[in-house]
């Protein structure tokens, strides 16, 4: 039986009936102070426990008849565990399950199989969202004119160098001007002032293909917003859904009862019943404002960009309310939990699409956004790069800067097999292609915004046809054989600071190095002078870090490369090696844009946080 949830606080006492939440009773600050605590908490083992912070500063105490200001709910969906909770099963293999059956689903022919239907549509008719009347529970308190006031509320400024204080688990609802059809996805907001946020609509996003039209026909934009919904609700809003899907009748499908809607206040627009908080208001055409930065997902602050301005024409929340919100940065975190369940939930669509697909992993290190790699069926020739083509016009697969196929049999969840797969099977000077294409909003390696390359990588074994025998070197030449000379490597070539050899004993072997990058051009003339000491038959991919990487930390390694490699630029070869210049690009190098900086908490938060709380209670 599938488990729902008719609001946050139903999850909310299951996570704590089932030992998943923490509660923090001491005054912390929303300014930094809960960002700390969460990032400790949820980079623990498994994702740690979620966190209701019941006394958090600067909150009107009014709004909650504790005396102590709004709590704050926080790494709700940041384990396994509690992904799989949310969504109201055991596994969120589950709603793989349901996915498939419905891609599967064929209309009865006969009346026998008409009959054997019936319950299967009756479970069906369940789905669509059914709007209420009466009273909602979202509407115990209404908020219009001078009442309203963002600074009541707990928002969080969440990281040093944040433009501002930012709402940060929003579930947005806007419709088509053209075709009236919903849409309900998570936009960060900032918060301007009492009655003013950002929207910080990415262009690719259905919310922002919404202003568009709205913007185009000079015509205002209605918006409500929703923080606190039921947990398949908020995960909803984050599903890479085809556009004009709705993502409330994906909610009912999961919750296998629909989402129970209420119509708001000022605005013609329709929410969650029993939501936390809903901000009602609008968007003008033609207005935008600075927004960010943010530090974001990716592990770097966004920049500063212009947006549209969210009016807020009335506030209304439930009595005794919860203030739920995340933090994002550097991996993992809680997304990373919700983005592992979009991985395994949306896997059928993409076989439906692609059926030679197996499975496919992607890994916290590339943000979901920078690496797929995918298992396969290989058929005929050059049939992995067809496939990539594919996923690389596939809704948000589309941003995929690298994507690297094994053959079928081989697990894409186990690095350490993939990483020996790769090294064995490849033919680095053939087996790598580059292409260009659409890249994520965030993405701050590519020479210029929204566009850039792409790399697609063939490890699968070689067929008749293609002719690529995997691996290149000498099988008398390994790099365990030049290990004890690494330190008068680095004696002779005095830019290195370190030099890791992460795996050996493969066919293609690989090297880390860091270098205290002083010049433009810097990691070409360091690959060249190394030829001259290593033979391109030895270490046949060299990737160059910065010296305040460690590169003893492959996981950090990989996060780096695919947050810093634009590849047509940063992939070269040099005298058969495949150098990887993973260092940060300047502006002499060619790069115009701003690099931004990592995410990084202030010292002094660190040790306020460390002098009132134990480690253990973290």
């Amino acid at each position: 039986m599938r488990i729902h949830y008719n609001s946050l606080r139903d999850f909310l006492a299951r996570l704590e009936s089932e030992g998943e939440l923490i509660r923090i009773k001491e005054k912390v600050s929303p300014i930094l102070e809960v960002t700390e605590i969460t990032d400790r908490i949820c980079k623990s083992s498994d994702g740690g426990k979620a966190i209701l912070f019941e006394n958090v500063d600067g909150s009107d105490p009014r709004l909650n008849n504790s005396g102590t200001g709004v709590p704050v709910l926080i790494n709700t969906f940041g384990s396994k565990k509690r992904m799989a909770m949310a969504l109201g099963v055991n596994d969120v293999e589950e709603v793989a399950r349901d996915i498939q059956e419905l891609i599967e689903l064929k209309p009865p022919q006969n009346l026998i199989e008409k009959i054997k239907f019936l319950p299967r549509l009756f479970e069906i008719s369940h789905y669509p969202p059914k709007i209420i009347t009466g009273k909602a529970t979202c509407h115990e308190v209404v908020l219009t004119g001078d009442e309203i006031d963002l600074f009541k509320f707990p928002i969080l400024k969440c990281w040093p160098l944040d433009g501002g204080r930012f709402i940060t688990l929003p579930v947005v609802f806007t419709k088509s001007l053209k075709s009236g059809k919903r849409n309900v996805g998570m936009y960060r907001m900032q918060v301007y002032d009492k009655k003013t946020t950002g929207m910080h609509w990415h262009i690719h996003k259905d919310g922002a293909m919404h202003y568009d039209e709205y913007r185009k026909a000079g015509k205002r934009m209605e918006v409500a917003v929703a923080i606190g919904t039921d947990p398949v609700v908020t995960y909803a809003a984050t599903a890479p859904l085809p556009y004009g899907i709705d993502e409330l009748l994906f909610a009912g499908m999961i919750r296998k009862t629909g989402v129970e809607l209420v119509k708001c206040k000022t605005i013609d627009m329709e929410v969650p019943a029993t939501a936390e908080i809903v901000l009602e208001g609008y968007v003008e055409p033609e207005e935008l404002r600075e927004e960010g930065p943010f530090g974001d997902h990716t592990g770097y602050y966004s920049l500063k960009g212009d947006y549209p301005v969210f009016h807020i024409t009335a506030i209304t929340h439930r009595k005794n309310l919860i203030y739920s919100t995340t933090i994002v940065g550097k991996p993992p975190m809680e997304d990373c939990y919700m983005g592992k369940a979009t991985e395994r939930i949306f896997l059928p669509m993409l076989r439906a699409l692609n059926p030679e697909i197996v499975d496919i992993d992607l890994p916290w290190e590339g943000v979901f956004h920078n690496c797929v790699i995918v298992s396969m069926k290989k058929r005929y020739p050059m049939h992995a790069r067809k496939l990539m083509t594919s996923l690389w016009g596939s809704g948000q697969m589309s941003f995929s800067k690298m994507i690297l196929t094994v053959d079928d049999g081989i697990n894409v969840h186990n690095y350490r097999e993939i990483a020996s797969i790769l090294l064995n099977n490849i033919n680095i000077e053939k087996d790598i292609f580059i292409t260009e294409g659409i890249l994520d909003v965030l993405d701050h390696s590519a020479p210029n915004p929204l566009y850039g390359s792409k790399v697609g990588i063939d490890a699968t074994k070689k067929i008749e046809g293609e002719g690529r025998e995997g691996g290149m070197r000498n099988a008398e030449c390994g790099v365990r054989s030049f290990e004890p000379a690494t330190h008068s490597i680095k004696d002779m070539i005095l830019d290195i600071e370190n030099i890791n050899i992460p795996i050996g004993n493969e066919r293609t072997e690989m090297l880390f190095i860091s270098i205290k990058k002083n010049k433009p051009y810097h990691v070409k003339s360091l690959a060249e002078e190394l030829s001259k000491i290593i033979s391109a038959d030895c270490a046949g991919i060299l990737i160059v870090l910065d010296n305040d990487v460690d590169i003893n930390n492959i996981s950090m390694v990989t996060w780096k490369i695919f947050n810093n490699v634009d590849p047509k630029r940063d992939f070269y070869f040099v005298d058969r090696r495949l150098i990887i210049d993973a260092t940060r690009k300047w502006k002499e190098e060619g790069h115009a844009r701003d690099w931004p900086p990592e995410i990084v908490m202030d010292l002094e938060v660190k040790k306020n946080i460390d002098m009132r709380f134990s480690k253990t209670a973290l």
